[in-house]
């Protein structure tokens, strides 16, 4: 029985709506904050598989989502490709050495940084109900990219839009990596018990049209295409966060099962716009979801209904804010459960 989340994702539109909220798992919840302060660091939860499955499924304990997310991060990538990664206190990620600085070539891989990652995944599957979804992911590219050449995370990424610029030849070798890795790092999800995965594009607003052609589109095709071919029944879900008038291009262009909707689209515009039947996933603005109340569940409403003739998977428009009231959450999604359009 493979569910309403795994049903919608291979395009049907079934009540009550299927949901799950990225960054579900994290920060927000205290039994979340109780492990990992008896564990240690994020970087350390992750390496540790059965805490990781844990983290997977405390959100699914507390509020029954449609889908179990793997706790994990976008930067295992760059870290199997050989980058040191490090989370620091009040600073965010760090990779070095950065390559903004140093040639790819400079890189040894290391790829049994992906195996603790794989059991996680193994571990989730082995506890989930039948009728609940394993969801892989992966980061894009794009955004992969960002942190590697850059070493960490910046508003507007301009010192790797100047590289892609200045050597789009030494850029697109990178990027062609990163698919490489990235393609054997979901199929290696797959083959532990992903049943759907999600590729996070978190900054491809940032890009002008034709960066967003071949630095977004392309490499995102790319990688639809190898698990399509491999794992026909495997659904990819395509977030490319900031897209805006760019999103029907990369629906029709990237071959993605789904789309995941950011905040800021607007759900008449995307269901008037995106291809008929294409499953659509989000969107609500995770401060309302922090704010609760009446508007929360007026915004909520607007979506399902506006989806209502559409596949229709309900999430945010991005991950939920660890300050968000736990109770906020779970007055979300009984509305959502309960709705039958």
């Amino acid at each position: 029985m493979p569910g309403l989340l795994l049903d919608t994702l291979r395009g049907k539109n079934v009540r009550p709506r299927p949901s799950w909220l990225m960054r579900q798992a994290g920060r927000y919840l205290p039994e979340y904050r109780a492990l990992r302060a008896e564990k240690g660091g994020f970087l350390a939860l992750v390496y540790d598989s059965e805490a990781a499955a844990e983290i997977t499924i405390q959100p699914l304990r507390r509020y029954g989502m449609d889908g179990a997310i793997l706790f994990s991060d976008i930067l295992i990538v760059p870290y199997a490709m050989g980058q040191d990664l490090e989370f620091l206190v009040g600073e965010g990620p760090n990779l070095s050495p950065r390559l903004a600085d140093a040639a790819l070539s400079s890189l040894h891989a290391v790829p049994e940084r992906l195996t603790p990652i794989y059991d996680t995944v193994k571990l989730v599957r082995a506890q989930l109900p039948a009728d609940k979804t394993m969801l892989g992911f992966a980061g894009s590219p794009w955004t992969v990219a960002t942190y590697m050449v850059a070493g960490e995370g910046s508003r507007d990424q301009h010192v790797t839009r100047e590289l892609a610029y200045r050597d789009p030849a030494a850029f697109q070798a990178i990027i062609d990596a990163i698919v490489t890795v990235t393609i054997e790092y979901l199929a290696g999800q797959i083959m532990a018990g992903a049943e759907a995965v999600q590729l996070f594009d978190s900054w491809a607003g940032s890009l002008s049209p034709a960066q967003f052609e071949r630095w977004v589109i392309a490499p995102n095709a790319a990688i639809a295409s190898a698990i399509n071919a491999r794992f026909p029944d495997v659904p990819v879900i395509g977030f490319p966060k900031g897209a805006g008038e760019k999103l029907p291009a990369y629906a029709r262009e990237t071959g993605v099962q789904a789309i995941g909707l950011d905040e800021t689209i607007d759900p008449l515009w995307a269901h008037k716009v995106l291809p008929e039947g294409l499953p659509v996933q989000g969107n609500l603005d995770p401060l309302l979801l922090l704010a609760g109340g009446d508007e929360m569940e007026r915004q909520a409403l607007h979506i399902l209904e506006t989806f209502a003739d559409r596949p229709h998977v309900f999430n945010l428009g991005h991950g939920i804010g660890q300050t968000t009231p736990v109770e906020h959450v779970g007055q979300l999604l009984n509305l959502v459960r309960n709705w039958r359009g």
